[in-house]
């Protein structure tokens, strides 16, 4: 387990909503319906009051904390020689592109593709103008 929390690794922490705002209040009510175990359609449904872009930005920041332990957990095992290629089966390559260094689709290993994309995500749930941290916003 110490491997997975390495700082030279591609686990990124946390991203922690600031206790007191309504973001927080929010998590926890999402957390606390997961951790019941109840339905997944009720978990997710926007409690009552609540503003429906505060609730989808909590389960978003919650999904990427969550995708992102996961990926540190295999990310030793899934390394440049073993996964040339980033891929959903024989079927599928994924390609990357973003507006910087790769312009057209680009076909890169598994652990390439998957630093990009959690550094992309990264980036939209730090931008302030994506998910606002002010109350009200």
């Amino acid at each position: 387990l110490k491997q997975v929390f390495n700082k030279d690794k591609t686990f990124r922490p946390k991203r922690k909503f600031e206790p007191g705002t309504q973001r927080f209040e929010l998590h926890k009510k999402a957390q606390a319906s997961l951790n019941a175990g109840l339905d997944l359609k009720v978990a997710v449904q926007l409690p009552p009051g609540e503003e429906q872009n505060d609730w989808v930005a909590v389960h978003v920041v919650d999904f990427f904390n969550r995708i992102n332990l996961i990926y540190g957990t295999i990310s030793d095992y899934c390394t440049e020689q073993s996964c040339p290629v980033m891929s959903g089966g024989p079927k599928y390559e994924y390609r990357w592109q973003d507006e910087h260094k790769y312009r057209k689709p680009t076909a890169l290993s598994a652990p390439q593709y998957m630093n990009l994309l959690m550094d992309w995500i990264e980036v939209q749930i730090n931008n302030e103008d994506i998910f606002p941290t002010n109350v009200g916003e």
